[in-house]
């Protein structure tokens, strides 16, 4: 008897080149790579950055040129791609576009939260491009969008906000929590207690995430307190760019600020073993990256008070929210742990309503029905 024909998936991915969104990319290669059932194809910048055996792959490097040539690739290069291929069964776009082709489904892994995040106008002096990525999503979000079979997001509310911002059902967008356990990742080790309280923000120097109300809170408890006394630790130099330098040139005569920036793995790590407390006020996330990692520490997370912040961090035994333009709020917090004072709370695990999955296997059980 003749082996049933191979099902065909198409994994578009054209602007990806690093962070979270790589992360996404290689494990969705990884796993498709050993699904020998599927003849799988990969549409990338370049293939070197994702390159897995089994895996046919199309280079198309001048896509990230500008949005004119990413919108130019996904609504007409893609298309004609899909023409030549004999109608694929499975049409994935791995970063927040729906592409104009010929398939038999399609589907999307949104990741970009910026559409939801609140704009405020210095956001512009910083960095425009930030805002501006944050208005265009939103019609990126919604052009083609019921062409797809459904949508992919990381978190609950996220599907609740697509729904809402699209008109997509909410049925049809599938909650696909990220996996971050890496066997290669260090285990922060937990050191002996510190002669200060010490508060870790691990993140990129770029204007949404919100430095600016950590150095107030720090500032401000440095005036109650006196030096010495606690210290806050971010991984920015105050170096790198515009909003980084304004951030430098404000706080950086504080002496409980530390600018030090960027950190190798082993030692953000070594921070995280070290820190009292990890603090997280950025104004939008598709996830939170360094409070899954700092979770296994079980010391407190001090967070902003944002529904990303409150299902990343599912599952603490010790948190507590304040509001991200609020510096006092997040200073008596700051105060409150160095005296030993504060009142953290666990976090209840997340139940997600179906469609969900867990694992990419799960995943593609559902997209290709």
């Amino acid at each position: 008897m003749d082996a049933a024909p191979r099902k065909s998936v198409v994994v578009s991915a054209v602007n990806i080149r690093k962070g979270g969104t790589l992360t996404v990319l290689r494990d969705c290669l990884s796993y498709l790579s050993t699904r020998k059932d599927l003849k799988v194809t990969a549409i990338v910048h370049r293939a070197d950055l994702c390159r897995f055996e089994g895996i046919e792959y199309i280079e198309l490097p001048w896509s990230i040129r500008s949005w004119a040539h990413r919108l130019w690739c996904e609504y007409i290069t893609l298309g004609r791609i899909s023409k030549k291929m004999d109608r694929p069964d499975l049409w994935l776009s791995l970063h927040d576009t729906t592409p104009r082709v010929q398939a038999g489904r399609q589907a999307v892994y949104c990741h970009t939260s910026f559409p939801f995040m609140k704009i405020k106008m210095q956001d512009f002096r910083f960095d425009a491009k930030i805002p501006l990525f944050a208005l265009l999503t939103k019609y990126a979000y919604r052009a083609f969008v019921r062409r797809n079979s459904f949508l992919i997001v990381q978190q609950e509310w996220f599907r609740k906000g697509l729904s809402d911002l699209t008109g997509f059902p909410e049925e049809r967008i599938i909650v696909a929590p990220p996996s971050f356990v890496n066997s290669s990742d260090p285990s922060p080790v937990i050191s002996s207690e510190a002669e200060k309280s010490l508060f870790l923000y691990p993140s990129t120097p770029d204007c949404h995430k919100n430095f600016e109300t950590l150095c107030e809170a720090s500032a401000l408890l440095e005036k109650k307190l006196g030096p010495g006394k606690f210290m806050t630790v971010l991984t920015v130099s105050g170096e790198e760019n515009r909003y980084s330098r304004w951030l430098k040139s404000r706080w950086g005569g504080v002496s409980s600020i530390e600018f030090r920036g960027f950190l190798p793995k082993a030692e953000l790590y070594r921070l995280y073993g070290e820190a009292t407390a990890l603090v997280f006020p950025s104004r939008s996330e598709t996830w939170g990256l360094p409070i899954s990692e700092f979770l296994p520490t079980g010391k407190p997370l001090i967070l902003a008070d944002l529904p990303y912040a409150h299902e990343t961090a599912c599952g603490a035994s010790a948190a507590a929210f304040f509001s991200p333009d609020n510096a006092q709020e997040l200073a008596d917090l700051m105060e409150k742990t160095v005296t030993g004072n504060a009142v953290f709370s666990p976090v209840a695990k997340a139940v997600h309503k179906e469609p969900s999955a867990y694992d990419w296997d799960s995943l593609l059980n559902i997209l290709l029905g």
